[in-house]
């Protein structure tokens, strides 16, 4: 996988329009804003973990639904799940933008308990996705976690709520980061340009757990 692959295009949610990528991958340096939480931050695992690892994906990314499916789980099961790490989800949106715009606010319109599930759902729901039946999808999702059609609607066209997505997409500018899935372990960019294997993600906790620096 090249680096253009990866490439992602930061969006305006307000105008729901593709802007130019911004910034430049941070190539191991500490992040600024992976290497403190956010209000704005969806995150699972113990507050307590000292290993904090930020992923910055995009549910239009098919990399990131490859990690999503492939690695993830047996991280959460591992980690996430026995408290050693706190996890946390920001949002960055890359091609369809209007697409990825969609699924982040149906995804918080939700609720932060109920999040992480949905953005399972949508990235392992992109095997199904064609022109014109990706929004009948979205509402399907939507409905398994509690929406009604008229929530689902009154949530993609909400300025609110896309005002909310274009602050958070911010962070994602803070820190250099151009393409998804992009990850920081205690503020540290692990694989600056590529998809971490479950071993290369084991060993930056590893590392950082022992480094004990959060």
């Amino acid at each position: 996988m090249t680096a253009p692959s990866r490439r992602a295009a930061v969006v305006s949610a307000l105008a729901l329009a593709l802007a130019p990528g911004l910034g430049s991958t941070v190539g191991g340096g500490q992040a600024l804003a992976a290497a403190e939480p956010a209000p704005s931050d969806i995150t699972i695992g113990s507050p307590k973990a000292k290993v904090h690892v930020v992923e910055y994906l995009s549910v239009t990314c098919p990399h990131c639904a490859h990690f999503n499916e492939e690695v993830f789980p047996a991280l959460k099961a591992k980690y996430i799940d026995t408290g050693k790490v706190r996890w946390t989800f920001r949002e960055m949106l890359t091609a369809p933008g209007q697409v990825a715009a969609a699924g982040f606010l149906m995804a918080r319109c939700a609720g932060p308990s109920k999040y992480p599930k949905v953005v399972d759902d949508i990235l392992r729901s992109q095997p199904r996705w064609k022109a014109g039946s990706i929004k009948p999808i979205f509402l399907e999702i939507a409905q398994a976690h509690g929406m009604t059609e008229a929530q689902f609607e009154a949530c993609l066209t909400d300025e609110k709520g896309q005002q909310a997505l274009q602050d958070r997409l911010q962070l994602a500018v803070k820190d250099g980061v151009t393409g998804t899935p992009t990850f920081f372990v205690n503020g540290q960019n692990i694989a600056p340009n590529s998809v971490p294997t479950l071993e290369q993600m084991e060993a930056a906790i590893a590392a950082a757990a022992k480094d004990g620096r959060r």
